[in-house]
């Protein structure tokens, strides 16, 4: 028997479960997709009784759901940990302007981009085809930097 023929059979019962766990249709798939290409490498697989294909299949699409939650959770933890109130220290454009001045070219276009336009590292990493990590580390070092700033300025 091969992969292809075990999904067949068990066509029915994956998608199921999959919707049942899910948030929307698209998610669900997503989790069938990943849960198969997990099957084309796992030989032993085939060796197991239906019920433990089965049982099997259930289990990689709910640690697959489980690990993508846990890293959405990561990623709005990280975005409210970058909230800073830019707003609230300067009060106009003109000192706004003063602000980024501080920053190189890339972070204060990246601070701008995200307290003042609103966009989530997400869609700043996606405009400026870098990785959403990198986005948030950038914008970590901007903060650090901003507030140094701040603070020898009051001294």
């Amino acid at each position: 028997m091969e992969t292809s023929e075990l999904y067949e059979r068990l066509k029915q019962d994956i998608h199921r479960f999959a919707r049942s766990i899910a948030r929307h249709e698209q998610e669900a798939n997503d989790l069938v997709q990943e849960a198969l290409i997990k099957s084309l490498k796992d030989g032993r697989l085939l060796d197991l009784p239906e019920h433990k294909q089965r049982a099997w299949f259930f289990k990689v699409m709910k640690n697959q759901m489980i690990d993508e939650r846990r890293k959405e959770k990561r990623h709005d933890v990280w975005e409210e940990d970058l909230d800073f109130p830019v707003q609230s220290i300067a009060s106009n454009h003109i000192e706004m302007t003063e602000l980024l001045s501080k920053l190189s070219r890339d972070l204060s276009d990246l601070v701008f981009k995200r307290y003042w336009l609103g966009f989530n590292s997400q869609e700043i990493a996606k405009q400026l085809d870098i990785p959403a990590s990198t986005v948030r580390y950038k914008l970590h070092l901007a903060m650090k930097q901003l507030r140094q700033q701040l603070e020898e300025d009051l001294r």
